[in-house]
């Protein structure tokens, strides 16, 4: 019997689970019967305009689940899907599609009315979700009888399978390329972690294109679990689809769940069900975490991952003891080490920070068309530079924070999630994100950002006498700034670059 490939991973849950609901977006629900025969569909399609096994076919739209059995079907095609951000600019995406060659285009209405004509020529097929002018084909358009024709069983385990692009936070986006193993030991070592099986709900808002989003549905779908899929994250509507659905399980990254924890100050919700949580992307505080795990009393399971790994590589096992602000242990059959800051192939003592470093089936073939990048981020031993320091008690990592956000001031090395997890215990703070602002005399200064919990009004001298009586005065930031929200990347991450001082004093309330 040969191995399990992505492309046959929805084909083999239909077969153990047809009728089972597999999806639910939205209004619109399909069984793993229906997801697999739309994905044969979309594969066949493909087939059918002329995509070759191969191709990069680029997918571009919000939560939908359109989204998933179009993801599906460009794997069943045999060709190499690029999923990517629906909020990018047409210019943006214009420079991915042109960078990865794609033949093909998929994308929701909004997006494509966004993207009009600036696509390169290369791309010979473009697909809408929705009635568009602009498209070329509709997706009903597009559906084939199905089968399509490639043959799955050719496929080898390091074959490329799919290019996912980072967030280019320091400079042009670059393509990371996905392994067929990665995918797929990535969703399966994720849903043996967390126990997920066949009698999990799983709800997410996390989008599809970002790894985690994509781990969060695949890896409940490889165990037959229904996925209830929100095109974006709204509190108070993710509190009432708990109790609608019977939800087991909550998959988010840390600013969503201190937004559900302020959202429940006026709303009611039911976590009868609620068996576990995950939280991922950034690091998150332990006041967080405890009134969170209070306030439902499901255990919030923290995990770690990136783009150049397909999706996790950390997490905390459902049922095994967890240890408080860990990102867990390391999945199987996946090498993860803490280096030395001053050399790379040294490791640093434990519980001295240093660099973490991943090495194993789960890391990138490289960056698409860029050799030099793969070289810098890539040891010729395999070792992944993930440029965020770490530490590490026992068999369980600690993120400190990433490389690039620390703050130097005075000489002083300053992390500033490790001050966000202090000021996101006050009572007065619902959200918080720490950025720099340079000084003539430090160089660099840290500054707090906070957004008030629903019906205070924080004092931004009272915050800062919560900083003193826990962080050493150097980490102290130099100001709090109180803001109605913080900039957010597309899966809720905090965007700490575009943090700056608003217009007036410290304490005015920026909307």
């Amino acid at each position: 019997m040969r191995a399990l490939d992505p492309a046959d991973m929805i084909g083999v849950a239909a077969a153990r689970h047809g009728d089972r609901i597999a999806l639910v977006c939205r209004g619109r629900t399909l069984t793993y019967a229906a997801l697999d025969a739309t994905a044969g569909q979309v594969a066949a399609g493909l087939t059918g305009q002329g995509i070759r096994p191969g191709e990069r076919v680029t997918l571009f739209s919000e939560n939908r689940w359109e989204w998933v059995a179009a993801y599906h079907g460009i794997l069943r095609a045999g060709c190499v899907v690029n999923p990517v951000n629906a909020m990018l600019t047409a210019p943006e995406l214009a420079a991915i599609v042109e960078d990865c060659g794609s033949a093909a285009l998929l994308a929701s209405g909004p997006c494509t009315e966004r993207i009009n004509s600036t696509l390169p020529d290369g791309v010979r097929l473009r697909v809408s979700f929705d009635d568009s002018p602009t498209a070329v084909v509709r997706f009903t358009e597009l559906l084939g009888d199905g089968p399509a024709g490639w043959d799955s069983a050719s496929a080898r385990p390091r074959d490329l399978c799919g290019i996912s692009y980072t967030s280019g936070t320091t400079g042009r986006p670059k393509g990371a390329m996905q392994a067929r193993e990665a995918l797929l030991l990535n969703w399966a070592y994720t849903a043996a972690m967390h126990g997920r099986s066949a009698a999990d709900v799983v709800l997410t808002a996390l989008p599809l294109p970002h790894v985690y989003g994509n781990c969060a549905v695949n890896s409940a779908l490889l165990a037959g679990a229904t996925v209830v899929l929100e095109p974006r994250f709204d509190a108070t509507r993710m509190l009432g689809l708990v109790a609608e659905h019977g939800v087991t399980m909550i998959e988010g990254v840390p600013a969503m769940y201190a937004m559900l924890l302020d959202a429940l100050a006026t709303t009611v919700a039911d976590f009868t069900t609620l068996t576990r949580c995950t939280v991922g992307g950034q690091t998150i505080s332990d006041a967080v975490v405890d009134a969170w795990e209070k306030a439902t009393g499901a255990p919030l399971l923290e995990l770690w991952g990136m783009t150049e790994l397909s999706g996790l590589a950390t997490t905390h096992a459902a049922y095994a003891p967890s240890a408080r602000g860990s990102i867990g242990v390391a999945f199987p059959g996946t090498e993860v080490r803490v280096a030395s800051l001053d050399q790379v192939t040294a490791d640093a003592p434990e519980g001295e920070d240093g660099e973490l470093m991943v090495r194993g089936p789960l890391v990138t073939l490289g960056y698409y068309g860029n050799e030099a990048a793969t070289r810098e981020t890539i040891e010729p031993d395999g070792w992944l530079h993930t440029g965020d320091i770490a530490h590490r008690h026992g068999a369980h990592f600690y993120i400190v924070d990433r490389l690039k956000d620390m703050i130097l001031t005075g000489g002083y090395n300053i992390y500033p999630a490790e001050i966000e997890r202090v000021l996101a215990g006050h009572p007065d703070v619902a959200l918080v994100g720490v950025g720099r602002v340079s000084d003539p005399r430090l160089g660099e200064v840290a500054h707090a950002y906070v957004v008030p919990a629903q019906g205070q009004s924080p004092d931004p001298d009272a915050i800062l006498a919560f900083a003193r009586t826990q962080l050493a005065p150097y980490k102290i930031p130099k100001a709090v700034h109180v803001v109605a929200a913080l900039p957010t990347t597309s899966s809720g991450k905090i965007r700490r670059r575009d943090l700056a001082p608003p217009p007036g004093p410290p304490g005015t309330l920026m909307t």
